[in-house]
């Protein structure tokens, strides 16, 4: 499969399905524009396997917060049910 077409399928469902959690708000990724970034950081760490794939690429994303001089990690924004959800999806998504 064309990985253009593989990236763009998992930012589909992480755009769709992974939020970020601030409060009692949710702030989806695709419309945050954080889900293409973490589609290509969760592929490039396709080897680690479905867990470590979602803890490194989640680390490895630093959301820019205010006027964007102070970022937070990912991972730091994210639920652990959302954790677990984003390894369910890499789970499903890496064995087709």
């Amino acid at each position: 499969m064309d990985s253009q077409i593989r990236i763009s399928d998992l930012e589909n469902i992480i755009s769709e399905k992974i939020f970020i959690k601030i409060e009692k708000w949710n702030l989806y990724l695709g419309d945050a524009g954080l889900a293409r970034q973490l589609a290509i950081e969760c592929i490039s760490n396709k080897d680690q396997g479905p867990l470590e794939a979602t803890k490194i690429s989640l680390k490895s994303i630093n959301v820019k917060v205010g006027d964007g001089v102070n970022s937070i990690p990912l991972i730091n924004l994210i639920t652990t049910s959302q954790i677990f959800e984003l390894e369910e999806i890499l789970g499903s998504f890496f064995d087709n």
